[in-house]
């Protein structure tokens, strides 16, 4: 098990113990699952065009999301759409993805 604080081991036992209780009213709740219902709709077929680089690098990042490539790939352009993806700007990241040194080399 990863590292976990004092706050997170309460929690978990709670959980384990099954002494939590949802705060969600059925409203909500029905409301929540429409829009997930909504949402999870995959009506259309779409076919891109990549890059060998750029799909190894999408495939390796799904692989630590623990998700098929392809559904990392529609939640990012989900978000992107809906306006909800946020882009970190200004940000170094010290991933080393074979696009990252492949570029760099280039």
């Amino acid at each position: 098990m990863p590292n976990v604080d004092a706050y997170e081991q309460e929690v978990l036992s709670a959980f384990e113990k099954g002494s939590l209780k949802s705060v969600v009213t059925k409203g909500e709740l029905q409301k929540f699952r429409a829009a997930a219902k909504a949402t999870a709709v995959k009506d259309r077929r779409v076919n891109i065009r990549l890059s060998s680089i750029d799909l190894n690098d999408i495939q390796v990042k799904a692989l630590q999301e623990g998700m098929p490539y392809q559904t990392l790939i529609a939640s990012v352009l989900h978000k992107y759409v809906s306006g909800r993806f946020v882009e970190k700007s200004g940000l170094i990241t010290g991933h080393s993805t074979q696009t990252s040194r492949k570029r760099a080399a280039g």
